[in-house]
C-alpha cells in the first residue's frame, strides 16, 4: 500500500505551484511586469517598424499603380499616334497612288493622240502615195491599153499593128 501524505505543506508541495494562492500576489505582480514591458517594447520598437514597413509598402504599391496609370495612358497615346500616322500613311499612299494613276492616264492619253495623230499623217502619206500611184496608173492606161491591144493584135493576126 501507498503511503499517504498526512500533512498540509506535503499536499501543497504535491499540486501544481501556480495554484499555490500563496504566491498569486507574486505571480500576478511578474504577470503585469512581463506584460508591460512586452508592452513597451512592442509599442516603442516593434509596431514602429512593422508600420513604417506597411506604410512604405502602400506608397510603393500606389507609386506602382499611379506609374501603371500613367505607362496605360502613355501606351493608349502611342496607340492613338500609331493610328494616326497609318491613316496620315495610308491617305498619303492613296493620294500618291491616285496622282500617279491621273498622271499615267494622262501620260498615256497624251501619247494615245499622238500615235494617232502619227497614224493619220502616215495614213494621209500612203493615201496620197496611192493617190499618185492612181493617177499615175491612170496616165499610163491608155498607153498601156494600146501597148496590149497591139500585141494581141499582132499575135492573133502575125501583123504588126501601126500606131
Amino acid at each position: 500500500m501507498a503511503a499517504e501524505p498526512t500533512s498540509s505543506a506535503a499536499e501543497a508541495s504535491a499540486g501544481l505551484p501556480q495554484l499555490d494562492f500563496s504566491t498569486w500576489s507574486s505571480q500576478i505582480f511578474w504577470l503585469f511586469l512581463t506584460f508591460g514591458l512586452l508592452y513597451l517594447v512592442l509599442a516603442r520598437f516593434v509596431l514602429p517598424v512593422i508600420g513604417r514597413t506597411l506604410s512604405d509598402r502602400s506608397d510603393r504599391i500606389a507609386d506602382d499603380l499611379n506609374a501603371a496609370t500613367a505607362m496605360q495612358r502613355e501606351a493608349e497615346d502611342a496607340e492613338e499616334a500609331y493610328e494616326k500616322a497609318l491613316k496620315d500613311a495610308r491617305a498619303k499612299a492613296h493620294n500618291v497612288a491616285e496622282t500617279t494613276r491621273a498622271s499615267v492616264d494622262a501620260e498615256m492619253a497624251s501619247e494615245m493622240a499622238e500615235a494617232d495623230k502619227e497614224a493619220e499623217r502616215a495614213s494621209a502619206v500612203a493615201e496620197e502615195r496611192i493617190r499618185e500611184i492612181r493617177a499615175g496608173a491612170l496616165k499610163n492606161i491608155d498607153t498601156v491599153a494600146k501597148d496590149v491591144a497591139r500585141d494581141v493584135f499582132a499575135k492573133l493576126s502575125g501583123k504588126t499593128a501601126k500606131g
